[in-house]
């Protein structure tokens, strides 16, 4: 099958002789991951124009022949915290000797500890540090980025998180999504009032950063926020046109994903201790669930129950949850083949889940290659002996290579 745009305007950039080229457009190609053989993608200012056989492929000033690889829509990382300063490394070895993840956050360490590197840091040091992950994510072939702020918990430093945010996507080349987490933690100072740290978030920190906001998060768990204090922030993000994620179910069941799911949320992310409730309510609002098996595995966590997920329609997305305490992880092939060993997710499910439903997370047209889109493109050379194929892109363990990006 081919489809041609019907514009005036010629493609600048193909990109042909793909082995395989997964659409995520099962009315493109073959099956659920839209599958083309010796396909070809053409692309007039960063949107799809043609997509195809190569032997009807238009012409361009800028031609990639690409035999041998297998190509899909650039990847989208829909959960990450990917600016913030310092170390969490001591932390690591205190959960190893038995330290629960909770304990230390009740202790003060934690976000708490990432809080105190990140407000002392300049924005400039935050800008760098920033974009050198982003290239790193950039580097397995991401193009579009959700990142939260939550390490500032002021609003000067929430801004400024958000503000570089923006700046680091520009220096990296990568879309990105910002999302407004003031709700991450009560912050040390406010620990003694947490409703009026409630009231600072809504009355100060929103109106100050939602300007700089694509969305807005609350992390809702024990030792963190309750509900009650949820559904009033992400009201009022809500409010002033913020699209609302929920940190759900994680470490305690609270009924955050009902929650979500009653107020429009995008997605809810973590879940390994949603009930059915929360999943009907998932289901029925079209709520996509964001998987973070490398945080799950960090934490020696229990895994969402996938299976009643799938089973209730609920779209499954997967993504790393960049962060420097319990998941620092820049590789979203590694958060696949995790989500396939420790959740049980199919091939499919996971190249649907680092893309389209992804892309659904965030409320952006990326993650299908379809003319009209624009979800930019990534390449892949299979790792060594294996052939280009959906499936050996997830097994080899990140064994892959990126042979060519083109941003969104």
């Amino acid at each position: 099958m081919s489809t041609r745009s019907s514009g005036e305007a010629a493609p600048d950039t193909v990109v042909r002789d793909l082995d395989v080229l997964l659409t995520m457009d099962p009315t493109v190609g073959e099956g659920p991951l839209g599958e083309l053989r010796g396909a070809a993608v053409a692309f007039t200012q960063g949107v799809v124009s043609y997509v195809g056989p190569s032997a009807g492929a238009p012409d361009a000033p800028v031609v990639h022949s690409l035999r041998g690889r297998v190509a899909m829509p650039a990847l989208v990382d829909c959960h990450t915290h990917a600016v913030w300063a310092g170390s969490r490394a001591d932390e690591f070895q205190r959960r190893n000797r038995g330290e629960s993840y909770s304990a230390i956050l009740e202790s003060g360490g934690g976000i708490l500890s990432t809080v105190r590197a990140t407000r002392a840091a300049p924005e400039d040091e935050l800008v760098r540090l920033a974009a050198a992950r982003l290239r790193r994510l950039a580097a397995y072939g991401v193009g579009t980025v959700e990142v939260k702020s939550g390490y500032g918990l002021t609003a000067d430093d929430e801004h400024k998180l958000l503000r570089a945010a923006r700046l680091a996507g520009e220096w990296a080349d990568v879309r990105v999504v910002r999302t407004f987490l003031g709700a991450h933690t009560i912050p040390a100072e406010w620990r003694h009032d947490r409703a009026a740290y409630v009231r600072q978030v809504i009355e100060e920190q929103l109106p100050r950063c939602a300007p700089e906001a694509d969305g807005i998060d609350v992390y809702i768990d024990r030792g963190a926020f309750t509900l009650d204090e949820g559904e009033q922030i992400l009201t009022a993000g809500r409010a002033l046109g913020l699209q609302l994620h929920v940190h759900a179910e994680q470490v305690e069941y609270t009924g955050a994903a009902a929650l979500g799911a009653r107020l429009g949320a995008r997605s809810c992310d973590h879940l390994e201790r949603i009930d059915d409730a929360g999943i009907e309510a998932m289901a029925a609002a079209g709520t996509v669930a964001v998987l973070l098996p490398a945080a799950m595995l960090y934490l020696r966590d229990v895994p969402p129950p996938v299976a009643r997920l799938r089973e209730a329609g609920v779209p499954l997305a997967v993504a790393t949850d960049l962060n420097p305490g319990t998941s620092p992880l820049s590789d979203p092939w590694a958060a696949g083949t995790l989500a396939c060993l420790t959740m049980g997710l199919s091939v499919e499910e996971v190249l649907l889940g680092l893309t389209v439903n992804a892309a659904r997370a965030l409320d952006r047209g990326a993650g299908r290659i379809r003319v009209g889109t624009r979800p930019g493109l990534a390449a892949f050379d299979p790792a060594p002996g294996e052939v280009a194929s959906a499936a050996s892109l997830v097994q080899a363990f990140s064994g892959h290579r990126l042979a060519l990006r083109l941003a969104p």
